[in-house]
Formats: structure tokens, C-alpha cells, sequence
């Protein structure tokens, strides 16, 4: 992350053990670096569940990324966060990832419930989890994002769409 964070996509490629695009070093995304390696520093555990490259499983080449907010609340609570190259999207890279990191909470014994925060203006992310198990259960006004919906649903249960 520090290499992506200092524009090095040649080191920060050599460290994931694979050619990564100019979307990792993108205005998009690059904000999150920042975040995650000031989080990490503060928190050791939360590496384990900070951002990691979504990869193609056909062709093994990055598509994306995904992780969580943190590490499970006291209550055992996380927030999933992805996203998909732009050139990318629209071939089931995001619902594969959503997919994924559900199963992941599945598998964790300290989570308990998964969270998605999603504007209601994008109706990309708002379609990728549905038939999910999502339930909207509230709003929050994002310092960086605006008005977000909030969607929980438990940990455990079914994964498919």
C-alpha cells in the first residue's frame, strides 16, 4: 500500500507478485491507501482485514479490490468495501467479490453481522448486492461520500445471489 501510496506501481506490482494497472494508483482509489496504512499502523490486526486485490480467477490478473472497513466490532460487526476497475466492470467481478468476502464473514466465528454503505445514487452497488440478504436498515451522512443507505445482514446463511 505505501508503494501504491507513493506512485511506485513498478514496486508495488513486484510486492503482489503481479503487473498491477494505473487503477491502483488512480484518484479513485487512492484516497483508501492513505487510510488503510495509517489504520494498520495503529492497529497491527486490522492488515488481516484491510484492503486485497480481487483477482480474475480465469486469467489471474487484478481486476479490483476488496476488504473491510475493520476488524469485527465488539459486537461483531464489519463493513465490507469494494470496487472494480472501471474498464472492467459490468462482467460479475463485483458479485463475485461481494460473494467472496460474504463467505469469508461465514467462515470468521467473531463475525456476526456484515454491513454495506452505499449512496443512494449508485445504482451499481446498490444491484450488485442485491438477492443478497441485504436489509436496509438505516442512512448515514459520510464525511466524504454524502448521504449513504445502510444494509445489514447476518454473517451466517446463504452467500448466493
Amino acid at each position: 500500500m505505501v508503494a501504491l501510496l507513493d506512485n511506485d506501481l513498478a514496486r508495488a506490482s513486484e510486492l503482489a507478485g503481479m503487473p498491477l494497472t494505473e487503477f491502483y494508483t488512480s484518484d479513485e482509489i487512492s484516497w483508501l491507501w492513505s487510510i488503510r496504512v495509517d489504520q494498520i499502523d495503529a492497529d497491527p490486526e486490522s492488515e488481516n482485514w484491510a484492503a486485497s486485490i480481487v483477482i480474475d480467477d480465469a486469467t489471474g490478473t487484478p481486476v479490483g479490490h476488496a476488504g473491510f472497513h475493520a476488524p469485527p466490532t465488539a459486537d461483531g460487526m464489519v463493513e465490507i468495501g469494494y470496487s472494480i476497475d472501471p474498464l472492467l466492470r459490468r462482467r460479475g467481478f463485483a458479485r463475485a467479490t461481494v460473494a467472496a468476502l460474504l463467505a469469508r464473514c461465514a467462515a470468521e466465528p467473531a463475525v456476526v453481522t456484515v454491513r454495506a454503505s452505499i449512496s443512494p445514487t449508485n445504482a451499481a452497488s446498490l444491484a450488485t448486492i442485491a438477492g443478497y440478504g441485504f436489509d436496509h436498515v438505516g442512512e448515514q451522512i459520510d464525511d466524504e461520500d454524502g448521504l449513504e443507505y445502510i444494509f445489514e445482514r447476518p454473517a451466517k446463511g446463504s452467500v448466493s445471489a
